[in-house]
């Protein structure tokens, strides 16, 4: 299902998505973790940033799986990979949880709010850390030996 859109794979399409949002997500959970009147405000957005995050997480994998089945698997890159999409996944689960908590609670924010506050902030920094691992690997898989093996103004040789 994953494998390829009019005869391209859709790893490299979709992988795309995975590197901005997470990152974007990452950087809006912060936000709203550090203060619930930005929650209040913006969460909303937040926690669907972080939804199409994690969804384009696990197509990049899934694709990512239906390429490796044809060119070979980069371990470095699936295993990194892996990481990726839990972490994505988890990113949006505490974004949703603590939007919630912060738009029922107006006054204050509760203790166990800001302790989820707290694990958010590390979450989108784990994160945001597994996204780059992932994509440096993965571009490092791809482009490496053509960049190894050629020189600036010259093209790859067979």
């Amino acid at each position: 299902m994953f494998d390829t859109i009019t005869n391209l794979p859709w790893h490299p399409l979709v992988v795309h998505a995975a590197i901005v949002l997470i990152p974007l997500s990452a950087l809006g959970a912060v936000l709203v973790a550090i203060k619930a009147d930005w929650n209040r405000l913006h969460g909303l957005i937040v926690v669907v940033l972080a939804f199409v995050a994690a969804g384009s997480s696990f197509v990049a994998k899934e694709s990512g799986e239906a390429l490796a089945s044809r060119v070979g698997e980069p371990e470095a890159h699936a295993h990194w990979g892996k990481y990726v999409v839990v972490s994505a996944g988890l990113l949006f689960l505490s974004t949703a949880a603590l939007w919630w908590l912060d738009r029922t609670h107006v006054e204050k924010r509760p203790a166990y709010a800001t302790a989820l506050a707290v694990v958010q902030i590390v979450i989108a920094a784990i994160a945001f850390t597994f996204v780059v691992l992932a994509g440096h690997s993965g571009a490092q898989a791809v482009w490496g030996p053509i960049i190894e093996n050629t020189t600036p103004g010259t093209f790859p040789k067979g």
